[in-house]
């Protein structure tokens, strides 16, 4: 873990523990900001400690704050940590990663139950105690018993954006060890899941041994736990660098990662294979086989009699060097990884034209210090040109999230004058006034129609009221979309990979309201949100909606996480053209004017 994702995190845990410990808001929010500045910090705060009015100079940290870290670089601690350490029962931590348990409710079952841990929280539910505290009726714990369930099912697997940094980390160090002529990583990984389970690496060398020893001894590993001829397997510390909402992700974990060396002329094959999916692979030995083939790991090989496996007898294979030879001896187009779920992609004819990350042109959802990001608004519009981007959309959060610090009518009003000005600042690229407008209960957007109509873009997108059923889920969005003023239907069901579900509307009432509005769908990219998810992406596509695809850009950072939201839009088919961040200028500009158009499925 690097020196600042080391600060954020404790600073967070502070913030954690003085609630549980019930300590004033002032202190508590100080932490928070003092946080997540530190986590969108680009300068590493190891070179930056020693010189204090350097610290001070950084949005967010102040003396107090500023003492902490200088502490922390010093000597790897900082005693206020250590001393809420102390008072704060270690499982009390981890009770606040259950959604819908914060840190009041869980300060509660501490104080009058006693409960510091997630043992004791399920016995209070078991025999019914629980229903005798304060807010605790029998809705509220069947909620609460369903987010325990729900977390436990999928505590296992990694998220993405997690797992991704670890697997560049192996396969750039695998890359640079002697012999190494190929390296990369599958399986579900490459295939860009939400979350996975184990990273795979392959690599293909001259030199096995040299190979093997490099792997077993990478930085970070903790246990060896096969090294065999063709495969190794470690247990690998995570390293998870500092970033919105995923803190506490890399928290005492480890992931195993398999290293598989592949064999000369066998390359395509063995990529294919360890990529899966498994039902993809199935269904592509059995087209092998009815054309008289057997395909493995090792290659496409002629089917005979002999029940031995055909490479170790010599035979020549049909195909396996590249994954393209493979496919085309099968009679089938390249089928890009993303797509390989056994979800009709057997039936393609050609490969299809999916989005990629270098055709997205435009930031349509960003947040300033305005309201709970950690740029200027200067800073973003320069972060977002120098990523070659012509528009970059201001749109920090309305009234209603008081927790974000949402912006009042007035302060919208003077934030639309400053982003009129800061238009003359630069020039190259196209700066919209805009905001992400709280989608409330009933489906009202969070500002009056007059200032609404003042905004070059609205993202409306649902914060609160997560819980609705399905019936009021789908007219609450489908009367988000059509309200004139609404561009683009923000983070659609506001779910939390593996921590929310979030809401569950009829998808299909929504696809149509949004196609017949012109209303794009967004997958918002952060590896803990993409939502819309893969199979809702497919379904949007294939009812020919409009889909965005945006950072939700509150730090630097964020803009990194346009890969997971583009592998994303891949696993859904997503094709450039239907996706408006991908369009000129001109035309995404006269989209935003008039979004009633065509759309071309």
């Amino acid at each position: 873990m690097s020196v600042n994702a080391a600060i954020a995190e404790r600073f967070s845990q502070i913030a954690d523990m003085l609630e549980l410990t019930g300590a004033d808001a002032f202190r508590i929010n100080a932490m928070r900001r003092a946080a997540r500045a530190v986590e969108g910090l680009a300068q590493d705060l190891a070179s930056l400690a020693a010189d204090r009015k350097s610290l001070l100079a950084i949005q967010g940290v102040g003396a107090r704050v500023a003492d902490k870290i200088q502490e922390f670089v010093q000597h790897g601690s900082m005693a206020e940590h250590l001393a809420l350490l102390e008072q704060v029962p270690p499982g009390l931590l981890r009770l606040l990663q259950i959604p819908g348990l914060g840190p009041k409710t869980v300060r509660m079952l501490w104080t009058e139950r006693g409960i510091t841990d997630l043992d004791g929280l399920k016995r209070i539910i078991a025999d019914g105690s629980i229903l005798s505290l304060p807010r605790m009726g029998a809705k509220t714990v069947e909620n609460l018993k369903a987010a325990i369930a729900f977390q436990e099912s999928n505590s296992s697997r990694l998220h993405l954006g997690v797992a991704m940094p670890v697997a560049h980390g192996v396969v750039d160090a695998m890359c640079a060890v002697r012999g190494v002529t190929r390296c990369t990583y599958a399986g579900s990984l490459r295939r860009g899941a939400e979350t996975i389970g184990d990273i795979d690496v392959l690599i293909e060398t001259g030199e096995t041994e040299t190979a093997r020893e490099a792997f077993c001894t990478l930085p970070g590993v903790e246990r060896v736990l096969v090294r065999g001829e063709n495969k190794c397997s470690v247990r690998m510390r995570l390293a998870q660098e500092g970033n919105r909402w995923g803190a506490d992700e890399a928290d005492g974990r480890s992931v195993q990662v398999d290293l598989r060396l592949v064999e000369p002329g066998a390359w395509g094959a063995a990529l294919m294979y360890f990529t899966g999916s498994k039902e993809h692979n199935v269904r592509m030995r059995e087209r092998a086989l009815k054309r008289g083939m057997t395909l493995s790991e090792h290659g496409l090989f002629p089917l005979d009699q002999d029940e031995s496996p055909p490479h170790s007898r010599g035979v020549r294979p049909v195909a396996g060097a590249t994954e393209e030879e493979v496919f085309g001896a099968l009679g089938l187009p390249w089928i890009p990884p993303e797509v390989r779920e056994d979800r009709g992609e057997m039936s393609l004819t050609r490969t299809p034209s999916l989005i990629e990350s270098g055709q997205v042109r435009a930031e349509l959802h960003a947040h300033t210090t305005a309201s709970d990001g950690l740029l200027s608004l200067d800073q973003l519009i320069g972060h977002a040109k120098s990523r070659g981007f012509h528009t970059i959309a201001v749109t920090d959060h309305s009234r209603s999230s008081f927790q974000a610090n949402g912006l009042s009518p007035e302060r919208l009003r003077q934030q639309i004058r400053d982003v009129r000005q800061a238009q003359g600042r630069f020039a190259g690229i196209r700066v919209l006034a805009g905001s992400e407008v709280d989608i409330l209960a009933d489906g009202a957007l969070d500002y009056d129609d007059e200032l609404l109509a003042e905004l070059d873009i609205v993202v409306a997108s649902p914060h609160a009221a997560l819980g609705q059923d399905s019936a009021q889920a789908t007219a609450r969005l489908v009367r988000a979309i059509g309200h004139p003023a609404t561009r683009i239907l923000g983070h659609p069901t506001g779910r939390l990979v593996s921590r929310r579900k979030g809401l569950e509307p009829d998808m299909g009432a929504v696809f149509q309201a949004a196609r017949a509005q012109g209303v794009a769908l967004e997958i918002n990219a952060h590896w803990l949100r993409l939502d819309l998810r893969d199979t809702h992406v497919r379904g949007a596509v294939e009812a020919g909606c409009l889909i965005a695809i945006d950072c939700d850009v509150h730090d630097p950072a964020d803009f990194n996480n346009l890969e997971f939201g583009v592998l994303t839009a891949r696993r859904g088919w997503l094709p450039p053209e239907q996706c408006v961040n991908t369009w000129e200028a001109p035309r995404l500009h006269a989209w935003l004017r008039d979004r009633r158009v065509e759309v071309t499925p």
